[in-house]
């Protein structure tokens, strides 16, 4: 049993370096994306690997903050300011509590794929737009239409030495060559060393030996980063606070509440599907979230979502227990402790490029076949949400994605196809059902069976049926007993139909 232990830790203490190495560009590049400085990235890898790790429902699902938040938040950023976004973040993490505590986990799952995976895709449309700009030394512009807009003319400046940083543009293309290569190329047992971090450091190496005049993570501090500066408390005075508390703010805790959660729960049902172990708990994942982003809020870093690219590493890395998570908080933790002096050596474009990549990850449309497999509207959806999210904004994105899938399912549940044939030569009528035959659909159905023509033989197929309610039972049942009345024959499965929608129902009333 000792040995057996041992071992676990093992496995764990090795996955935990992975998971770190994975996280910390990423870290660094989510924060830089944000409008944050990138030690409050990693201040909310810390707070998620070691006190939602600790907390987790799910103890598998690495936390940390996610590019999925990149637009909303520098978003709030840009219109509510720093010391609004730290209480905007500490009150969705309030929200995310109460709902855990309310058993709302389940509502999140519910959430439509289609809607899901075209937020996802259109947050990666724009943070290529914006990290784009970043990558070559430039300033991103005011609107992620703006940004994709100006991408042409951001090359043709770099190209031309206008306006833009060639060394910038040269660095970021290197890290993401070096990750595309090392992600096909290097040998299996290799992989274990994130792309991305290998991207990096050939990235430092390459602009430190040579010289080049580009940005510096160092560049991004107004005064020298220390580690006591990072866990101040930066929510508004009073003052502030009563002119910020309007509609607008308490908008903003609920969409970060709401899209942290749907994000969070939509990795940790991905990971549930990644091993054997045991199976997330949902509610509880949510009341961790929640305490971890209350904590993010009181510090003035960035929220945090359950990640499936770091959960994944942790997965494929060989992680058996939630101490690899913890353990790779505690790598952060010692980071910023001790390797700070490291930002004035990483350039601020391969961070970028480590996002523009992620980016792509999130917009390749690998997901319409899958869609495509549940019918065009899932498609239709899919994209309607992306471009609602890249010509409007993330919430806007979200609630059209909603609304369609909302339309949809209303449409199913009313919608009744019915169509009827006849035998070009002989006395028989078949009446087909589709779709759900509802109490809504019972005008529709009463004109197809009382425009039937007398003395035939009249079978009912109800193969294609979704649903059929009370009301239309009753229907075929009162317009059999008149049709037999004229002389004709009516064939009805009513054993298989009362059986697959109504057991409750008197059978003694039906025709024998």
């Amino acid at each position: 049993m000792q040995r057996l232990d041992r071992q676990i830790l093992g496995k764990d203490m090795l996955a935990s370096l992975v998971v770190f190495l994975v996280a910390l560009p990423l870290c660094m590049g989510v924060a830089i994306a944000s409008g944050m400085p990138p030690t409050a990235g990693i201040v909310t890898g810390i707070i998620g690997g070691i006190i939602v790790g600790a907390l987790s429902g799910s103890p598998l699902t690495v936390s940390g903050p996610a590019a999925g938040l990149v637009v909303l938040v520098a978003d709030m950023l840009q219109r509510f300011g720093l010391a609004m976004l730290a209480l905007i973040i500490l009150l969705a993490g309030v929200v995310q509590i109460l709902a855990g505590a309310l058993r709302m986990g389940v509502w999140f799952r519910a959430i439509s794929p289609a809607v899901i995976h075209g937020m996802l895709a259109g947050i990666g449309i724009l943070i290529i737009g914006s990290q784009f700009h970043i990558m070559l030394d430039r300033s991103p512009l005011n609107s992620g239409v703006a940004n994709l807009m100006d991408i042409p003319n951001a090359m043709v400046e770099t190209l031309s030495h206008h306006g833009g940083n060639l060394p910038a543009a040269f660095i970021g293309l290197l890290t993401i060559a070096a990750i595309v290569l090392w992600t096909r190329y290097a040998p299996p047992r290799w992989r274990v060393i994130p792309g991305a971090l290998v991207g990096v450091v050939l990235a430092v190496l390459v602009a430190n030996v040579g010289g080049l005049e580009i940005k510096y993570l160092v560049d991004l501090f107004a005064e020298p980063a220390q580690l006591g500066s990072l866990f101040q408390i930066a929510l508004p005075d009073w003052a502030t606070l009563r002119e910020g508390l309007n509609g607008g703010l308490l908008l903003a805790v609920i969409s970060l509440a709401f899209i942290a959660s749907a994000e969070t729960l939509l990795s940790v049902s991905a990971v549930d599907k990644m091993h054997s172990g045991p199976r997330a708990r949902y509610d509880k994942e949510l009341m961790a979230q929640g305490l971890g982003n209350s904590l993010c809020g009181l510090l003035g870093a960035l929220p945090l979502t359950g990640v499936i690219v770091r959960s994944t590493a942790n997965i494929q890395a060989g992680a058996a227990t939630r101490t690899s998570t913890i353990l790779h908080g505690i790598w952060l933790l010692l980071f910023v402790g001790a390797f700070l002096f490291t930002f004035n050596y990483i350039p601020v474009a391969t961070l970028a490029a480590v996002l523009v990549y992620t980016g792509y990850k999130l917009a390749y449309p690998k997901v319409i076949k899958e869609l495509a497999q549940y019918g065009k509207t899932e498609v239709a959806i899919y994209a309607i949400t992306i471009l609602s999210i890249v010509f409007f904004d993330l919430l806007t994105g979200v609630v059209v994605g909603l609304a369609l899938s909302l339309i949809k399912l209303i449409y199913i549940f009313t919608h009744l196809a019915v169509w009827v044939e006849e035998e070009a030569h002989g006395r028989k009528t078949t009446v087909h059902l589709q779709g759900s035959a509802t109490f809504l659909a019972l005008p529709k159905l009463a004109n197809v069976l009382e425009c039937l023509d007398y003395g035939r033989e009249v079978i009912i197929e109800f193969d294609d049926l979704e649903y059929m309610d009370h009301a239309c039972i009753e229907l075929i049942d009162d317009w059999q007993k008149q049709y037999l009345g004229t002389g004709g024959r009516v064939h009805i499965d009513w054993d298989t139909l009362i059986s697959k929608y109504h057991d409750k129902f008197n059978r003694r009333a039906l025709p024998a």
